[in-house]
């Protein structure tokens, strides 16, 4: 093994990687995610023109995917 990477090892252990969100809160996360991603989908079916497109098509597209990789974290996927 080359020293310098293992400096890099030994000062990583010493620094625990701790995530933006918690293991106790993707449940929510996901929840409220997902609902609102939910919400606005059905927003933007009433009325599907360029402008809502950027407004409201992105930002739920979004909300779905983040959602649904945080279910995906908070209870696992079982096949």
């Amino acid at each position: 093994m080359d020293s310098s990477l293992h400096q890099v090892w030994q000062a990583a252990a010493g620094s625990p990687f701790l995530p933006v969100v918690g293991k106790e809160s993707q449940f929510t996360i996901a929840f409220v995610l997902l609902t609102l991603s939910l919400a606005i989908t059905g927003v933007f079916a009433l009325n599907r023109s360029l402008v809502s497109v950027i407004a409201l098509g992105v930002p739920a597209s979004l909300a779905i995917a983040f959602g649904t990789v945080y279910m995906f974290c908070a209870v696992g996927v079982y096949v």
